[in-house]
């Protein structure tokens, strides 16, 4: 992937955004090895290609994809939402301001399909790349709309658990469900597998976030990377809603604008685990996780389906 975005026509200071985001380098453009997330999407795209009989090599350009993608969306969120770290660095907006933080993230988009059309060189017939793009696209189209329903939800004091649900579909399980389904589209498998995998990775794209959720107010800050709380940033997550539901005195404290000390998130907090939010959240990923894990066990077995169970177990299970 370092390779896609360092070629010599490109500005130095243009590659330094993309690869710092990335990375691969430091604010300078000298080089740098740091955490730049997990790179599990990618690695859902290289076991499903293998767990429906193909050579996972043969899926590198579509991992490679999905995680431009991935880092294309982060890099506009973060201008979006204003978050000026990411991964315990600032972001791409806070170094080089917002104007050339969203043509980086143009960049990222770009590539990202420029990396997938590159399937053909890795001996992708061209049926199944038409097939994996049009996936591509359609995902890219879900997570505006998942982006576009988490900003309206800044503003509003009256959503529900039920659109916010509809929110994480879009916005982290289209592209789980699409890393999935895009390997076995390059794998040649049968319509029955494809939607098998692509019924995976939307389950555990929901149980993925849903324990994002427990973690973003209940979580370790040295362990998840966040200083602060989903509560003192007014994140409307399903612990919150859950908790508003049943307590809607709790409403003009958990959906104020005006921003809270760590004291009061911490009050907050207590009242919110009080309510049973943090244990339906965990039963509710549960439950995602469950679902995920029964579409995969109607794959055939292979060393490649017992690793995608491993890794969606460990996801569950994740303290960061």
């Amino acid at each position: 992937m370092r390779a896609v975005i360092n070629a010599d026509e490109q500005p130095k200071p243009f590659n330094t955004m993309l690869n710092y985001h990335l990375g691969f380098a430091n604010p300078d453009g000298s080089p740098a090895q740091v955490s730049a997330g997990k790179r599990i999407r990618p690695v859902l795209t290289l076991l499903s290609c293998e767990a429906c009989g193909e050579d996972w090599q043969k899926a590198l350009p579509a991992a490679a994809a999905v995680e431009l993608l991935h880092n294309f969306s982060l890099i506009h969120d973060d201008i979006e939402d204003r978050d000026e770290l990411r991964r315990g660095r600032p972001t791409v907006w806070a170094i080089w301001g917002v104007p050339q933080a969203i043509n980086a993230g143009d960049a990222m988009f770009v590539l990202a399909h420029l990396a997938l059309l590159r399937s053909a060189a890795r001996g992708v017939p061209a049926d199944r790349l038409v097939r994996a793009m049009l996936a591509f696209e359609q995902m890219c189209l879900q997570l505006t709309i998942g982006q576009h329903l988490d900003l309206s939800f800044e503003t509003r004091s009256d959503v529900t658990a039920e659109e916010y649900m509809r929110m994480i579909a879009g916005k982290t399980a289209a592209l789980i469900s699409a890393a999935c389904r895009i390997g076995a589209i390059i794998a040649g498998a049968e319509d029955a597998q494809v939607e098998v995998l692509a019924a995976f990775g939307h389950n555990l794209g929901l149980s993925f976030q849903l324990q994002d959720d427990v973690l973003g107010i209940w979580g370790d800050p040295n362990q998840t990377g966040k200083p602060t709380s989903d509560l003192i940033h007014r994140k409307k997550t399903l612990p919150v809603l859950y908790a508003a539901d049943r307590d809607p005195s709790l409403r003009p404290h958990l959906f104020a604008l005006h921003p809270i000390s760590e004291t009061q998130a911490e009050a907050l907090r207590a009242q919110l685990e009080a309510l049973g939010a943090k244990s339906h959240t965990e039963a509710e990923a549960a439950r995602a996780f469950a679902a995920a894990r029964a579409a995969l066990m109607r794959l055939p077995s292979s060393q490649a389906r017992d690793t995608l169970e491993a890794l969606a177990s460990s996801l569950l299970r994740r303290q960061q």
